[in-house]
């Protein structure tokens, strides 16, 4: 039976990025039997313009029967950021219980690493972000609007079940690796939440004794990204700080446009969405110009989660070696490639 996969292209270059997927899809369709069903639906900055809102009000529901969600990128000039994201990827995120955010970084052979003495695969680590509360909560809100006296306030909501159940699969993906985990924490400067989350964090770690692990405060933290990025293998982090992590390491690596992402119920009663890490990148839409290795290493997350993990290996290999060959990866990381020329290297050796 054919697995249900919602596309969502959305804005700018990923409409381009999606349209690689889905060839490279078609690729491993034919070598693997791998079936896929795609639903394609264009939510997106455009959507938002010409009808007031991100995605239709049964959207959710849309969404809820398919297997995975692929989405392109989201955000165009004109429409705020806040305004995109609320109103397609959070509601996504939290109402399909995605509570992992998971970005794997890697150097690779090709891809120039800003950091000296950084080669290939020096650097093989895994952000885990919590995905569905600490700081990125919608509880607060505005008041005075235009006085001098104007106020904001943003609270933070940090759950036991929230941080346990992102602490254990951190563990338990740490595990599976090199069995070494550091979590991300600020505990000496934000006095309720970040106490709370090194309490819970270092109960589930009872669960793990085969796992190395400690805390880190997060400004430190991003310093040993740069001056020690091949000692980390898995990176636990709340909704905030695992979001700065995440594109922090991927730019060690080289290029935020070879960053991929998985938004994961790991308990499989809702879709998982993937994606890459890049955002819409106006500026370079329909010029050929992007890199579409961020979405297709974001399929083979894809591919894993839905298991078939034999065709996510081929992918990542395909684009391991499309990547050491400057013909055959995009401007940059220093090649000379258009979108469709890696598209069709990858597929080829698929």
């Amino acid at each position: 039976m054919a697995q249900r996969v919602a596309v969502i292209p959305g804005d700018g270059i990923g409409a381009e990025v999606t349209d690689a997927a889905l060839q490279v899809l078609d690729a491993l369709r034919t070598r693997h039997g791998v079936e896929f069903e795609f639903t394609e639906l264009d939510w997106s900055c455009r959507r938002y313009a010409e009808t007031g809102a991100m995605m239709p009000s049964d959207g959710l529901e849309t969404l809820r029967p398919h297997d995975a969600i692929l989405l392109g990128a989201v955000g165009w000039p004109g429409v705020p950021d806040h305004v995109s994201l609320w109103g397609l990827l959070i509601p996504i995120r939290r109402t399909f219980r995605q509570f992992v955010n998971l970005r794997p970084v890697r150097t690779y052979a090709g891809v120039p690493c800003p950091l000296a003495g950084v080669g290939p695969d020096d650097v093989d680590l895994v952000v885990v972000r919590e995905n569905n509360e600490g700081e990125y909560s919608e509880v607060g809100g505005r008041v005075y609007r235009g006085f001098a006296e104007e106020m904001a306030v943003q609270e933070s909501v940090f759950t036991r079940a929230g941080v346990s159940r992102i602490a254990d699969y951190a563990f338990e993906l740490a595990s599976s690796r090199r069995g070494r985990l550091i979590s991300a924490t600020k505990s000496n400067g934000i006095v309720h939440t970040m106490p709370f989350w090194d309490e819970v964090v270092a109960s589930r770690a009872a669960e793990f004794p085969g796992v190395s692990w400690r805390s880190e405060h997060i400004d430190a933290l991003a310093a040993k990204v740069v001056l020690a990025p091949g000692s980390m293998d898995v990176v636990l982090g709340s909704n905030l700080f695992g979001d700065i992590l995440s594109d922090l390491t991927a730019a060690v690596a080289g290029s935020i446009g070879i960053a991929a992402s998985a938004n994961l119920d790991p308990t499989g009663q809702h879709p998982s969405m993937f994606e890459p890490v890049h955002g819409s990148a106006p500026d370079i839409a329909g010029e050929g110009k992007a890199n579409p290795v961020g979405m297709l290493a974001s399929v083979a997350l894809m591919l894993q989660h839905l298991g078939h993990p034999e065709a996510a290996a081929e992918l990542d290999a395909a684009i391991t070696r499309s990547l050491a060959d400057p013909a055959t990866r995009t401007a940059d990381i220093d090649g000379t490639a258009t979108t469709a020329d890696v598209t069709r290297f990858v597929a080829h050796a698929l």
